[in-house]
């Protein structure tokens, strides 16, 4: 059997993982700092059901205070509700966007290093087709060379019986 090759060897020896490690060290377009970091929590903050049932109950209690008269802070149109709505608007769509730059950055080096991975596997399969050619072919060349090997025994064996039928055939006679 021959020796495995170079990538049946790192197939066995390593995880399905290893394309991915030469791109860890990469930072993202806006970095992995704190500030990348936190931005990206906060942007995937604000599309959780959490974010969205507190900003809505503090709406409208912000609402129900104003007009039921309790406070005077933001009476009706509501100037500083919607300055505080533009605001979070402001930076809630560059954090958002931020958030995908990264996530596509992310997305990419993984899609590159699964591409890779498909490509070795395919080599992989090549090289174990290409083996078992050879070793169907070698299966063939025996099979044909025990055939004439068996014909030939066969030969000499009908040539040593009739040899010892002359042989008898003399001695009796």
């Amino acid at each position: 059997m021959e020796p495995a090759t170079t990538a049946e060897k790192s197939l066995g020896n390593s995880h399905h993982f290893r394309f991915h490690a030469p791109h860890v060290h990469l930072s993202s377009v806006f970095g992995d700092d704190w500030f990348g970091t936190k931005a990206e929590g906060f942007a995937r903050f604000f599309g959780t059901p959490t974010f969205l049932i507190a900003q809505t109950i503090i709406v409208a209690i912000w609402i129900v205070l104003n007009v039921a008269n309790f406070t005077q802070f933001d009476v009706y149109p509501f100037i500083l509700l919607n300055l505080a709505f533009s605001l979070q608007a402001a930076y809630a769509a560059p954090l958002i966007l931020l958030a995908q730059t990264r996530q596509a950055d992310r997305d990419k080096v993984h899609t590159d290093a699964d591409a890779r991975h498909r490509e070795e596997l395919a080599q992989a399969h090549l090289e174990r087709q290409e083996l078992a050619t050879k070793q169907s072919a070698q299966i063939l060349s025996l099979l044909e060379q025990n055939t004439k090997l068996t014909e030939l025994t066969r030969e000499l064996s009908e040539r040593i019986k009739a040899l010892a039928d002359e042989i008898r055939e003399k001695v009796v006679a």
